[in-house]
């Protein structure tokens, strides 16, 4: 099934295609992909509703990322994510504690790839968001995670981080069985916090370097 022209543009931001602070000329963006530019107009008005597209001094153009977009980012998802944890922990069904258990098995621990991380990392966190059965903070999240696919590097890349991102999902998935739901909000905002501080650290020693070959 073809794309909608809005999930084209946003998917050509979220890959890189559009960088930060490329202008979105509505002209332009219509030959590229064939259409009007009311389709074009209408994607633009939701992707800047989204975030992702802001008005600058010569019209809209592809957000710029900043360590306090970062910060802003990861306070709503390490309160979210406390919160998801904790539902899961007090509504989870067997089903949920089965599919977790078969995910964090199947984890990539032999040398694994950037992208193995990140979609076996983002399976896990899907499957505890499913297993809280609340449908707003499932959309709450996921629209938060749209934010940081902006910021391309993974912070399960950092030294250590992988494995020590393994064990503190084992200490959710078993608090969650056990329906400890004080411990899995405590191990779920603990994680998500030192995501955080991994990503806000990546960010400046990148900057920093950037700043040091301008």
């Amino acid at each position: 099934m073809k794309l909608s022209v809005y999930e084209q543009l946003k998917r050509s931001i979220l890959d890189g295609k559009l960088a930060a602070g490329q202008p979105l000329v509505e002209s332009q963006l219509a030959d590229a992909y064939g259409v009007s530019r009311t389709p074009i107009r209408e994607a633009l008005h939701r992707l800047q509703q989204d975030g992702i597209v802001e008005r600058g001094d010569r019209g809209l153009r592809v957000a710029e990322g900043s360590a306090e977009q970062i910060l802003e980012i990861y306070e709503a998802r390490v309160v979210l994510e406390a919160a998801v944890c904790e539902s899961a922990a007090r509504r989870r069904t067997e089903m949920d504690v089965a599919r977790l258990h078969g995910i964090l098995e199947a984890s990539p621990r032999d040398n694994p790839s950037a992208s193995e991380m990140v979609a076996s990392n983002m399976q896990f966190h899907e499957a505890v968001w499913q297993a809280s059965h609340n449908g707003t903070w499932v959309d709450l999240l996921s629209r938060l995670n749209t934010h940081l696919r902006r910021y391309p590097s993974t912070t399960l890349t950092a030294p250590g981080r992988w494995e020590e991102a393994l064990e503190e999902h084992a200490a959710l998935l078993a608090a969650i069985e056990r329906g400890d739901a004080e411990a899995a909000s405590s191990i779920g905002r603990a994680h998500m916090t030192k995501a955080r501080d991994v990503r806000l650290r990546m960010w400046r020693e990148q900057h920093a370097g950037e700043a040091a070959l301008s």
